[in-house]
């Protein structure tokens, strides 16, 4: 553990401060809101301070608290809880086991006397689902066993709005919105109040140590976990962060972003929310309260009160630096962002990114330090290297990296000078092992990945060539993996690419894929082009006998998929090129995309005797098309079934098995009049089953389209006949509602809204659509 300062430890009530005349003070709980701070003891007095904050020369901070006020309740008991409503200007006080409401200044009872009775604990709804800004929701923990109770409080009663029966009895909660979160005897759960479902969310023994329950944000929890953890839980019962790891006898959480600070009998430990390390200890014994206030974190013994001041995170992350912590001080900074105006933290993170940068370069990661400076905008990269400070560094640099033989970082520096061409010189000398360096094993694969984003259009061309030469397979990639803006520029030209490609067979299909497969660029000579290819290889596989391998079989593959899919290639071209090749299924695709299916389903059938393939085939062919042409398709598979005589019991087996697999594909009155009179019912079972579900499906849709259709009928003939029992009066004062003039003879179109208009003008209406309207339907 490398720890940091990220909290001092401020004084704010001394004993002395608090006894006065009295012999001694027990603090029970701490509120403080603004600059309000009420302190509740055992002997049942509360009081008030004025907490004043003040900056030391040193720049650190000092707190001095003027009493205001103490009054007694008049109780017994301690004081067990306070809590402010500064809204309400009331202070919400639980002793013997009644919560109180008093006022914020005198500290006196509210004169109505309102108070909640029966209350173990309570806690106060920080995202309130009532809406009125004159009250405050409050939840208690009821004595009565197994039960929680929710409260309006307002400025003088208190009103109860609900009552919760809960599985176990209930130790502690924490309220947000309608949710809340439960420390039960034997485990943690979300409870939503208001439609009563739950959610379980980790075991937890309350007999060994206490619960912590605390809401730390919109809809999340941080709770005491089992082992020494501390777990944090969404309304949702999951985790979105990782737990950090505390002491087992923690009696008190708090936050304060990005850190969780955990109290315990001898220590205040501070973990990091960002990486969940912990990060500071503090020594602070007898230590029984912690908790943090709009910000503000208040730690409390018996018989004192302090303040945990944070030191300011730009400072934080200036002393991770300066220990050369250069990854806890990015993670702490980017996680500062929350908390820091947008364009302030731009600036700081910039000048965070130039000094862990400079730091990583010093200590010889150039690979790191690439990262970091890669984030900086061009302009801030040229002051960096025009700075005397990068000058000497890298002459330094240069220096030592010769020295000791590290020429794989040397071109990483030349890089960082913007000399591309050497640094990329330089590597291909190690590759080639004119230089020796074995720094990096995949160094070739590093140049491909280089030349893929760099943007020097020669410095590529000039390379390309040696990247090839040594892997087709990995060289391409500097085409293929180009980010995609650099090619909508279309800084390189396909058709350039490919002339260089043409010495690398298999590099040229890899771009020709790269252009037709991931690109989808629609151009008939890439899609032709690589059918060809794929052909040739093909055929290649197929004369020297390896076409029975892997190899052939994916590439067969590939060229059946394409043939398929793609509508761009010249079809007749590739028909002369297969002819006479021995590639029956690539022929019959293609006659295929001809339109002629007979000649596809005579090679399916006849030549290869693939009868699934030839069902799949009035499938694919088929696609896209209306029911009638796939009916066609499969048509005229039986047919070349049935027709090819009797003789041939494979085929009119196959003609069964079409029939009873694609019932719903063909027009069973026309099937039963092909078939001949030797087959049995029994054979055709699935067949005659689906014709007459689909027939029986056919006919019920076609009823109720035609029972919808009358009752629409029925609507508008009802709608026609109540309109035609309405007298309707028209006079010369009448206007007609389109044209507005009047009317000149009892000749008129009537609109369902009462509207009237002339003949002439409801004509032309309806032959311009964008004229006005009286009605939506005559």
């Amino acid at each position: 553990m490398m720890s940091i300062k990220a909290f001092t430890l401020v004084s704010a009530v001394e004993q002395e401060l608090l006894t006065g005349d009295r012999e001694r003070v027990h603090i029970e709980c701490v509120e403080c809101c603004g600059k309000n701070l009420y302190l509740g003891t055992a002997d049942c007095f509360i009081y008030h301070f004025l907490l004043e904050e003040r900056t030391l020369p040193a720049g650190t901070a000092s707190f001095t608290a003027t009493e205001q006020l103490h009054r007694h309740l008049g109780f017994k008991k301690p004081v067990n809880e306070l809590r402010a409503a500064s809204a309400l200007n009331r202070l919400l006080v639980l002793c013997d086991n009644s919560i109180t409401l008093v006022n914020m200044l005198n500290l006196e009872p509210v004169p109505s006397g309102a108070r909640i009775k029966g209350a173990v604990t309570f806690a106060l709804n920080e995202n309130p689902v009532s809406g009125d800004p004159f009250c405050v929701e409050v939840c208690i923990i009821s004595v009565k066993r197994r039960t929680i109770q929710l409260f309006l409080v307002y400025e003088d009663r208190v009103q109860i709005v609900k009552e919760v029966s809960t599985p176990e009895q209930p130790l502690a909660v924490a309220v947000d919105g309608h949710f809340l979160c439960l420390a039960l005897t034997t485990q943690y759960i979300i409870l939503n109040y208001s439609t009563g479902l739950s959610q379980d969310l980790f075991p937890y023994c309350s007999e060994e140590k206490p619960p912590i329950v605390k809401r730390i944000g919109r809809q999340e929890f941080l709770l005491a976990g089992p082992g020494g953890l501390g777990m944090f839980a969404t309304v949702a019962g999951i985790s979105q962060r990782a737990p950090v790891h505390w002491s087992e006898n923690v009696v008190g959480a708090a936050i304060c972003f990005p850190y969780v600070i955990a109290l315990d009998a001898e220590f205040i430990t501070v973990h990091s929310m960002l990486d969940q390390q912990q990060k500071q200890t503090l020594p602070f014994k007898e230590g029984h309260i912690l908790q943090d206030f709009e910000g503000r974190v208040i730690v409390a013994t018996s018989k004192g009160v302090y303040i945990l001041v944070p030191l300011p995170l730009e400072k934080q992350i200036q002393d991770l630096l300066a220990s050369h912590r250069v990854e806890e001080a990015l993670v702490l900074a980017k996680g500062a962002r929350r908390n820091i105006p947008k364009e302030k933290f731009q600036v700081m993170y910039r000048r965070i990114l130039q000094q862990a940068g400079f730091i990583q370069f010093a200590q010889l990661q150039f690979l790191e330090a690439k990262e970091l400076f890669r984030h900086l905008d061009v302009q801030v990269k040229r002051k960096l290297m025009s700075s005397p400070r990068y000058k000497w560094k890298r002459e330094g640099a240069v220096l030592t990296i010769s020295f000791s033989s590290r020429y794989f970082a040397l071109g990483l520096l030349y890089h960082y000078n913007n000399q591309d061409a050497a640094a990329v010189q330089l590597w291909v000398n190690i590759v080639d092992g004119d230089v020796q360096d074995s720094t990096r094993s995949d160094l070739y694969e590093y140049i491909v990945d280089f030349l893929t984003f760099c943007l020097d259009r020669e410095l590529v061309w000039t390379y390309a060539d040696w990247v090839l030469q040594k892997s087709e397979e990995i060289g391409v990639q500097v085409f293929t993996k180009r980010p995609s803006d650099d090619q909508q520029k279309n800084s390189f030209n396909p058709d350039d690419i490919i002339s260089c490609l043409k010495k690398y067979p298999k590099a040229l299909v890899k771009y020709l894929e790269h252009l037709v497969v991931d690109r989808n660029l629609q151009k008939e000579e890439y899609h032709t082009h690589l059918a060809v290819l794929y052909l040739e290889e093909v055929l290649r596989q197929k004369a020297s006998g390896s076409d029975k391998g892997v190899e052939a079989t994916e590439t067969q593959r590939k060229l059946r998929h394409l043939l398929q899919k793609s509508d761009l290639y010249r079809v007749h071209f590739l028909i002369e090129k297969i002819q006479g090749t021995g590639l029956p299924m690539e022929r019959a695709i293609l006659h295929g995309k001809l339109r002629e299916h007979d000649k596809a389903l005579h090679i399916l059938v006849h030549e290869l005797g693939d009868f699934s393939a030839a069902e799949d085939y009035c499938l694919w062919g088929s696609e896209g098309q209306d029911a009638p042409s796939r009916q066609r398709l499969f048509h005229m598979l039986l047919t070349m079934y049935l027709h090819a005589g009797s003789s041939a019991q494979e085929l009119t087996m196959a003609a069964v098995d079409l029939l009873n697999r694609h019932a719903g594909e063909f027009d069973a009155p026309q099937v039963l009049q092909l078939l001949p009179g030797t087959w049995s019912v029994q054979l055709l079972c699935p067949f005659l089953t689906g014709a007459v579900r689909d027939s029986v499906h056919t006919r019920r849709t076609t009823q109720v389209a035609l029972g919808l259709a009358r009752s629409e009928n029925l609507i508008y003939t009802y709608d026609k006949m109540k309109l035609q029992g309405n007298a309707i009066r028209l006079s010369d004062k009448k206007l007609c509602q389109l044209c507005q003039n009047p009317f000149g003879e009892p000749v008129f179109v009537r609109y369902p809204n009462g509207g009237l208009v002339h003949t002439h003008c409801a004509a032309s209406r309806h032959m311009t659509p964008s004229s006005p309207s009286p009605g939506t339907r005559t």
